[in-house]
């Protein structure tokens, strides 16, 4: 029988400069940068109930298609989440945002046909428990999609961004660590990947921190 967990209080995430930065950062990057194309691959061919963790400001709303009933954005930066609520009334489908973290989703177990994390395994605190919940909210067949940036491949980068994860790069950019895994962490938490490609951000040009990149499918 599906429960109707009740949701515990969200914990404070609060990073003003860094989500003003960010805000300003990610509109560039999806109009320049190609990650517009990213977020529409990322989104296609979803439908029905969807719940999106750390929706962030919003920039995955328009890229919704159609088949998609509602989507409950869940954001817990509170400029982000005001962001979040622009793009919400310009999007092509049902979007309400609502304050929480991935942790802690409202909502019954098996409510939601899809689930996607985009950006955001980065940042969170607990993956296990963050994970553990998406698969709570998804029905038995649902689907994960998730777009993420994580460890890279080569001993050298891999170095420095562990490095990184020790010392200033959460500190800067919002609680974002560079050296998770997401592609291992969503196999631990018991879905089953259906399929994934890995890919650098941006394309050309040097090689940063950030830029080892993963987007595919799970399921439940």
């Amino acid at each position: 029988m599906a429960t109707n967990r009740p949701a515990a209080p969200a914990p404070r995430v609060h990073h003003p400069l860094f989500a003003r930065f960010y805000a300003r950062f990610s509109a560039s990057a999806d109009a320049r940068g190609g990650l517009g194309a990213l977020r529409t691959e990322l989104l296609a061919g979803l439908s029905g109930r969807v719940v999106e963790v750390g929706a962030g400001n919003g920039l995955n709303f328009a890229h919704y298609p159609a088949g998609v009933t509602e989507v409950l954005a869940v954001e817990p930066e509170a400029h982000l989440r005001a962001l979040a609520e622009e793009a919400a009334r310009r999007a092509p489908v049902l979007v309400t945002v609502v304050a929480g973290t991935a942790e802690a989703l409202p909502g019954p177990d098996g409510s939601f046909d899809a689930a996607v994390a985009s950006l955001v395994l980065c940042t969170v605190r607990d993956v296990p428990a963050a994970l553990a919940e998406l698969r709570r909210v998804l029905r038995p067949g649902g689907e994960l999609r998730f777009f993420e940036h994580g460890a890279a491949d080569t001993p050298g980068l891999a170095r420095v961004q562990r490095v990184l994860d020790r010392t200033v790069w959460p500190l800067l950019f919002g609680g974002c660590h560079t050296a998770r895994s997401p592609v291992a962490a969503i196999g631990a938490a018991g879905f089953d990947l259906v399929s994934y490609r890995s890919f650098d951000v941006p394309e050309q040009g040097p090689r940063l921190p950030s830029s080892p990149c993963v987007l595919g499918t799970a399921r439940r």
